[in-house]
């Protein structure tokens, strides 16, 4: 019987294009099976939660899933890692230790980094794998172990196996069903909702209002490369949400890396379709402005108000604090004042 605390696709990973509903799709099917995942992707795609994914639609949900990085470990350390130690296997060694296999027994083991295992470690996990048992580092006594393993990679194994840097013998060993996670710069698409789930999420959290994204700020998520993939977005989403204090995010809010960086692939017609097909002018005086009144609100925020604390945390003088207060139309507090009084020459409206 399935269990109600199943996690869904839609609750664990975010994504309406055609090659995530694809892979969503694949994932459904490989769910009741137990055989051995080669998930690839770029760091910040999403291994380890897909692996999460695969393991709480199996058979296997209600028993442990546990996840180790093998590039943690040096290649000394590896191994008791992995098959564990029995007492006085090397110095330090006080106590019998299982490994990470024999945790994971009966439910499901994610070998993240897997390209990071030396090749004589490769050897040992290979046998593993082929023969379902573990022998303890220091010890002599076979065990068995029931285990789905789902390993992850950033590099292309394949290339690594032509290089001489990975056992091919592993490589189809692993590579039985095989699931690769596109980059976020190649499903931009989903970038819009990916972007509401994170303000949400961090809302949630903080137990305030989700904030409001203009058109300007969506169109400069949506462009920029993203090199850090979902990771990077769900943390800029994070770190927005923190600093933001009016509940509208402003260009002033964004780090420069995305204002400076274009896309250098054209957008997904479908995406194109729904942007406006002139850009919309920004006036720099405004961002400008605007930026300065964010760090402003920012810093009077985390301190609570006391101006010379503020003053020290923007590396400014207090005098100047004051006039640059004034100067943006703020309040003690940092919020816009409601003055009516006309903006000053050369100052446009706040868009």
């Amino acid at each position: 019987m399935t269990s109600t605390n199943a996690f869904t696709t839609d609750s664990m990973v975010v994504g309406r294009s055609v090659r995530m509903r694809a892979l969503f799709d694949f994932l459904r099917v490989i769910g009741g099976s137990d055989s051995t995942v080669l998930i690839t992707g770029e760091s910040g795609t999403g291994k380890e939660v897909t692996a999460t994914l695969i393991h709480q639609n199996s058979r296997r949900r209600a028993r442990p899933f546990v996840a180790v990085s093998c590039a943690l470990f040096s290649e000394t350390l590896i191994e008791s890692e992995l098959f564990g130690h029995e007492r006085g296997a090397f110095t330090g060694a006080i106590k019998d230790r299982p490994g990470r296999f024999e945790l994971a027994d009966g439910g499901t083991l994610f070998l993240d980094d897997i390209d990071d295992i030396p090749l004589g470690m490769q050897v040992k996990l290979l046998r593993v794998l082929q023969n379902r048992t573990i022998e303890r580092l220091g010890g002599t006594r076979t065990v068995p172990v029931n285990v789905r393993v789902i390993a992850g990679t950033k590099h292309d194994l394949k290339q690594m196996v032509a290089e001489g840097k990975f056992r091919e013998d592993l490589f189809f060993r692993l590579n039985v069903l095989p699931v690769t996670l596109p980059p976020l710069r190649e499903r931009r698409e989903d970038i819009p909702d990916l972007m509401q789930h994170f303000f949400e999420q961090a809302a949630r959290r903080s137990g305030e209002d989700t904030v409001t994204v203009p058109d300007v700020v969506r169109q400069a998520f949506l462009r920029y490369q993203w090199p850090g993939n979902v990771r990077e977005l769900e943390n800029a989403c994070e770190r927005i949400a923190q600093t933001c204090s009016c509940g509208t995010v402003g260009v002033g809010c964004l780090a420069f890396d995305m204002l400076a960086q274009d896309s250098d692939q054209p957008v997904a017609t479908a995406l194109a379709a729904a942007l406006p097909h002139e850009p919309t002018p920004i006036a720099l005086d405004d961002r400008l402005r605007e930026l300065e009144s964010s760090l402003i609100t920012w810093a009077l925020k985390v301190s609570n108000g006391n101006k010379s604390k503020a003053a020290e945390l923007l590396r400014i003088k207090r005098s100047t604090l004051g006039d640059r207060i004034n100067r943006c139309r703020l309040n003690e507090n940092g919020s816009e004042t409601t003055s009516a009084a006309e903006p000053s020459e050369g100052a446009s409206a706040v868009m």
